[in-house]
């Protein structure tokens, strides 16, 4: 989907099911005029929560975001509600990382620069410099930090690169088969903004060399991927997954070649869903409103 002419507010929420909530929502935003242009709401019964998504006319009010917070706020301290209000006249800004593999990568840059998905990239960082030429054509920063394998030198690289984040401040992180796990300071620094696309359909075959995994398993499915970095190695929320049948005629090459075609368009659809706002988290879960 191309980038949106009509500014929009994406309005997210959490709380306690109750009876009532989404008449005080949509009363209020009705109250001001605003006009309701896309409703997803889910109410899952293991853990008595609601989850809402509406999609707002951003014309249509008398205010901006923070208006819209200021005048919701009598509902959300009703229902004691975490409340999050998008705006989609500002870009999203995305850091990609990434190491020698470029498939993900290419995919990315190429559904920027055709306007498949609304977002900017503000820089490409990688260990590896295999990718310079190739980014910086294309008018974007590229920033080569290595990560040696002496512990110390590989710490000193996550400083680095946790550094350069703070100063570039993206709003998403995407570890585009960026091969180094990050550690545990800086998963929790940047909590619900790095997203990661895993060769594996987890919890399957997480950790290294899924596809030399599976080969050895003799599986006849493989997949991919898309979840939330947290400390806890390839156990982070998912957000999106996909598989390949394979056969007992599949080579470990063959299986890799299937996989990337895979990791490629998890990645890209679970990116959207995120940008898109479409994903709340719940615990280790995922609710995604397609």
């Amino acid at each position: 989907m191309a980038a949106k002419e009509k500014r929009e507010f994406r309005l997210l929420a959490t709380c306690e099911d109750a009876v009532g909530i989404v008449a005080a929502v949509t009363g209020c935003l009705a109250e001001h005029g605003g006009s309701i242009v896309e409703a997803n709401q889910f109410s899952d019964p293991d853990t008595n929560t609601f989850f809402m998504r509406y999609v707002i006319d951003a014309e249509s009010l008398p205010f901006d975001g923070a208006g819209l917070e200021k005048a919701l706020q009598p509902v959300t301290d009703r229902f004691t509600m975490n409340c999050r209000i998008a705006d989609t006249a500002q870009p999203h800004r995305v850091l990609i990382l990434v190491s020698k593999t470029s498939h993900c990568l290419n995919d990315l840059l190429y559904r920027w620069r055709t306007k498949d998905m609304d977002f900017e990239v503000i820089g490409v960082v990688s260990n590896h410099d295999d990718h310079r030429d190739e980014v910086e054509r294309r008018g974007i920063p590229y920033h080569h930090i290595p990560m040696p394998k002496d512990p110390q030198a590989k710490e000193e690289g996550f400083v680095e690169t946790a550094r350069l984040i703070d100063e570039l401040n993206p709003q998403t992180i995407v570890l585009a088969r960026f091969m180094q796990i990050l550690p545990g300071w800086m998963c929790s620094r940047y909590p619900g903004r790095i997203i990661n696309i895993h060769h594996s359909f987890l919890p399957a075959f997480a950790g290294a060399r899924p596809y030399h995994q599976a080969s050895e398993r003799g599986v006849k499915l493989t997949g991919a991927t898309c979840h939330y970095v947290t400390s806890d190695l390839d156990a982070g929320p998912i957000i999106e997954q996909d598989v390949v049948r394979i056969s007992h005629h599949d080579s470990l090459q063959d299986i890799v070649r299937l996989g990337k075609d895979v990791e490629k368009t998890v990645l890209s659809r679970g990116l959207r869903y995120h940008l898109e706002d479409r994903v709340l988290v719940h615990g280790n879960k995922t609710v995604v409103f397609r």
